[in-house]
Parts: C-alpha cells; structure tokens; sequence
C-alpha cells in the first residue's frame, strides 16, 4: 500500500476516532501492566471494574506480592484465567522488584523478560505508559490491518512489521487505537459494517469481496 493511501486512511480514522486511546484504567505503568495481563480473553470493561477494586490496595509491585496466588486469584477471577494470570502477575512483580529496581522496565527487551508478557503487552505499556511508538497488535488490530490492506500478514508479528514499515514511526501509536476502536464500532469480526465504513473505498476487503461476510 503505497503512503498516499496510507495517510488517507489514517487521516479518515482520525477524524472519525478523534477520542481513540487506551481503554484500560491506569495511574502507572505497573497497573497499566497488569490491566495488559488480566485483559488477555477479557474486555477492558471488565477488567476496569476489577482492578478499580485491585489497585485500591495493590498497586505496586510490592503490595502485590504480598497476596498469594489463590488470594490474588479469587480478585481477578471474573477475568477468566484467573489462576494463570495470578501466577504470571506474582511472578512478574516479584522479578520488577528483583531485576529492576521496582520500577517497570522501559523496553521490549526487558519486558518480554517478564513472565506472561508477550510482544503485545509490552507494546501497549511503551506506548501509553512510556510514549515510546508502538503498535500492539491485538485481534481487533490484526482482523482491520488485514482487511483493510495497511498491514498484511497471517501472524500478528507480520503484521506489526507490515504496518510499522507502512505507517510513519510517529503515528504508530495513535494508528494502533484508531484501528482497535474500528474494528470494535464498524470492522467488526462476523459482521463488518461495510455500508457504513469511512474507509471503504481503500478497503481491499470491500473492494474484493464487495461486503461478502
């Protein structure tokens, strides 16, 4: 996709998003982190309600590693997963604590060193904890990408290479929640509304399969 086309995608997707960001709660990149992890299979509705609860007294590595795994568990059962996730968030505060002073790390390297932190959480933490460009791609990301024709690929690592070689490095952030909030309003998964998408006309999807679900 040449960037002609890209800038007029994205400039479509700015002014029809203009309120795009984050839809997790946080006040650090330590809850931001642990709202990245909870919200695995989850919706961000859900794990705000759970973690407005959770981060009343658990906020901090340190405070949170004074729970147990079946204490934490029980918190954050609504999120699904829950047992996992207990033993991935421990696990994770305890080597912040350990391994970086307290403080979340700051780069890919050393967040994909955390216990349960994939590319895609370490993403969205360097980007709306840190400012650092970043394009996490989630399924929402990766179904509008595809479709669209802005970023190709059958996993969601080709597709962040396809769309951080296609999208100038400072609207990666802004590009990834514009796309998120797409695909949840238009670009759905069964039913893409395509008669009322902004972006049809540069949609290859549209184009190719003349709205065919």
């Amino acid at each position: 996709m040449n960037r002609k086309k890209v800038d007029d995608i994205l400039k479509i997707l700015d002014e029809t998003y203009p309120e795009a960001k984050c839809a997790l709660n946080f006040n650090s990149p330590y809850e931001l982190l642990i709202s990245t992890i909870l919200s695995a299979q989850c919706t961000d509705v859900r794990v705000n309600k759970v973690t407005s609860e959770l981060y009343k007294e658990f906020n901090t590595p340190e405070k949170m590693v004074t729970l147990t795994e079946e204490e934490l568990a029980n918190k954050i059962r609504s999120c699904g997963f829950y047992r996992n996730k207990s033993k991935n968030i421990l696990a994770t505060s305890r080597a912040i604590i350990e391994d970086f002073n307290g403080e979340v790390p700051s780069t890919m390297e050393d967040l994909l060193k955390l216990p349960g932190v994939g590319r895609k959480t370490a993403d969205v933490v360097l980007s709306n904890a840190f400012g650092i460009p970043a394009i996490a791609v989630d399924t929402h990301v990766f179904r509008v990408s595809n479709r669209i024709g802005i970023g190709k690929g059958n996993t969601p690592i080709k597709v962040e290479e396809d769309l951080m070689r296609n999208i100038p490095k400072d609207k990666w952030s802004r590009a990834h929640h514009y796309l998120i909030w797409h695909g949840r309003k238009i670009c759905k998964s069964r039913k893409p509304d395509c008669d009322h998408c902004p972006v049809a006309p540069y949609c290859e999807y549209f184009n190719n399969t003349g709205r065919q679900s």
